[in-house]
């Protein structure tokens, strides 16, 4: 059987904290954070993200022959369905999300194992055992926590994939409307990192930037590319130029 983990969107900001102290807080690990992501997905529920279904068609392949992480599912369970051989290990920092995947009506013990774990403060091995996982997605996660943390994420994800594993990402770019929307606004935490009205982070990734991320954590990068959408809105009357990276890193 192969084996996945997949992780999600983490810490959100408080807006009564100015950006200075943002800088220093944002993904802590503190019960406040933890709080407001609770509120986000009771508020949410599992209606906020639209299933992934673009997974199958973007790294299919990754999926058909591994050992393979969650928030409200809509990664783990289109995944799930496809790839019936896959074992998921999917993770979140809110309890709440862990909840919805529970009760979800496609959620099975034997091919799901959902904790609750903060990746940026606690060891992935307390959960998963080191060097047994085949694939990591990491899907609009990253963005979600200050820059500082990046690099203690992803070294503790590769303490749980196997040589040759992969991480597969994907994540808001450098130029996206988003990100054009919030520097007008002045919501900057620090350089291309931006806090939202809904009191969540976030970051905008170039291809050098995460590329190097990759590498001084020990990855070699398979593929990274940004893409470009563009979206009319006709009801507001604006054109939307939306970019995210995709990208496929290896454990050597």
């Amino acid at each position: 059987m192969a084996a996945a983990i997949s992780v999600t969107p983490l810490v959100p900001y408080n807006r009564k904290r100015r950006p200075s102290a943002v800088k220093l807080r944002c993904y802590n690990g503190v019960e406040e954070d933890r709080k407001q992501w609770e509120k986000f997905y009771k508020r949410h529920q599992n209606k906020f993200f639209k299933d992934r279904h673009y997974l199958e068609k973007d790294w299919g392949h990754y999926f058909c022959h591994p050992k393979a992480g969650c928030g409200a599912g809509n990664t783990i369970f289109p995944l799930a369905k496809k790839y019936p051989q896959l074992y998921i290990h999917a993770c979140d920092f809110s309890h709440h999300a862990v909840t919805l995947v529970k009760s979800h009506p496609n959620f099975r013990k034997d091919q799901i194992n959902v904790f609750v774990c903060n990746i940026a403060e606690e060891n992935l091995c307390d959960h998963i055992m080191p060097a047994s996982v085949d694939i990591v997605t990491l899907v609009f996660t990253l963005s979600a926590v200050s820059p500082e943390k990046m690099p203690i994420i992803i070294q503790n994800l590769g303490l749980v994939l196997k040589p040759n594993g992969h991480v597969l990402f994907r994540d808001y770019a450098i130029g996206d409307y988003a990100q054009t929307m919030l520097m007008n606004k002045n919501q900057v935490i620090s350089e291309n990192f931006y806090f939202r009205g809904d009191g969540t982070c976030s970051y905008y990734f170039s291809e050098d930037f995460l590329s190097r991320l990759f590498e001084r954590a020990g990855f070699v990068v398979v593929d990274v590319n940004t893409y470009n959408k563009e979206i009319i809105n006709r009801a507001r009357n604006i054109t939307m130029q939306r970019r995210w990276i995709r990208a496929v890193f290896r454990r050597p």
